[in-house]
């Protein structure tokens, strides 16, 4: 599989895919970014991002770290498979590819919102590649992004009606998008417009609004995850944005799931922490001096 170059260049990555595989289920070519040298950091994004989600904290952590920003399945230039899941098994699938096909070993994982509920069920999978989880705004509560705005709320209500939801999944306005994304962000400004750009370009490639849809019809199986949390052997950091989509009892739940789990909230930050603080996550990854701001 070809991978299309995207408009966004980190400096010091290099594009890399994980092949295909068969058997009764076809898993697709993935996709990752990789950078730097040291331990393995494994990347992995929110609903409806990529890779390149993590553009600021690379170049932050690849002094320390060697970096592996995966693209989930089907999204960003992860190949786009027919009918395939898009459940939490399914996706989680796709993140213990990337680490048993690379046999990365003492790995830290780190996700954000769905990626960060990924990263905590793949640690429980497999123990004996994981050392360390932080799991920033982990996408484990009831409502989601569907909390970010009243245009949130029906645009996600469109994409999963019946019968007009695969023609509202495919058309994106940039507008819309733009307002969505920021719905997600405590400061504004960290919404780049070309990284606004670069979703659009991806969203346009054909079959990506199946996946959109797929997406959204199976957050609910995120949810059924969190069942999984205390099975993670790997010492856990919990991350909030002060802002976060989650409710504060959403996060003491976890919390409570999770007692000996260091926690981190990150005042005025929101959903989009590793776009608008990258700085807190590279202190947390002990990549930068400083203690990471709480409240």
């Amino acid at each position: 599989m070809s991978i299309e170059a995207p408009a966004i260049q980190i400096p010091g990555t290099t594009s890399h895919t994980i092949p295909a595989r068969g058997g009764r289920t076809r898993e697709g070519t993935l996709r990752y970014l990789k950078a730097g040298r040291g331990a393995p950091l494994v990347l992995l994004h929110t609903v409806r991002t990529q890779a390149e989600h993590f553009r600021h904290l690379i170049p932050l952590v690849a002094d320390r770290y060697t970096v592996y920003a995966l693209d989930l399945p089907g999204m960003g230039y992860s190949e786009i498979v027919p009918d395939a899941s898009y459940e939490e098994p399914a996706m989680r699938a796709g993140v213990e590819r990337l680490l048993t096909e690379l046999d990365l070993k003492d790995v830290t994982l780190v996700g954000e919102s769905m990626g960060a509920t990924l990263a905590l069920t793949a640690a429980a999978d497999l123990p004996e590649r994981v050392r360390r989880v932080v799991a920033v705004n982990a996408y484990d509560f009831r409502g989601g992004i569907a909390r970010s705005s009243l245009l949130a709320r029906a645009v996600v209500g469109g994409v999963l009606a019946p019968g007009i939801g695969p023609v509202i999944a495919g058309v994106e306005p940039k507008p819309a998008l733009r307002a969505i994304l920021r719905g997600g962000l405590g400061d504004k400004a960290a919404l780049r417009e070309d990284y606004v750009d670069e979703l659009l370009h991806v969203g346009a490639r054909p079959g990506y609004p199946v996946v959109a849809r797929g997406v959204y019809r199976n957050l609910p199986s995120l949810i059924a995850a969190r069942s999984r949390y205390t099975e993670v052997k790997a010492p856990i950091h919990l991350v909030y944005g002060e802002h976060d989509w989650s409710r504060p009892s959403d996060r003491e739940a976890n919390r409570a799931l999770l007692p000996d789990a260091e926690f981190t909230q990150v005042a005025g930050a929101g959903h989009f922490i590793a776009l608008e603080r990258p700085d807190v996550l590279a202190r947390v990854l002990g990549a930068s001096s400083g203690a990471a701001p709480t409240s």
